[in-house]
């Protein structure tokens, strides 16, 4: 049997198509019972997430193009107030 990896872990398709999650990797990845994920295929892997953790990826690429102490938010609403106050 193939060693298996520190965040990796092995489970088995029921007949009706279903898989459990082990504890280790819920665990590993901050999940809760009840909590939607998101299934994507990428290169013909499975992959699962979060809407969490999708929203965090996107933060953390916006920042890498945002400068530090510059907050979008205000830039933003400053935009929209100059854009009221010209109508």
């Amino acid at each position: 049997m193939p060693e298996v990896l520190p965040h990796e872990a092995r489970t088995r398709l029921s007949e009706n198509g279903r898989i459990v999650i082990p504890a280790s990797i819920r665990n590993s990845l901050g999940l809760e019972p009840g909590e939607e994920v998101i299934l994507i295929i990428d290169d013909g892997e499975l992959r699962v997430t979060t809407s969490r953790k999708r929203a965090e990826r996107a933060q953390r690429l916006v920042r890498r193009h945002v400068a530090k102490g510059v907050s979008l938010a205000t830039e933003l609403i400053a935009d929209r107030r100059k854009e009221a106050a010209s109508e």
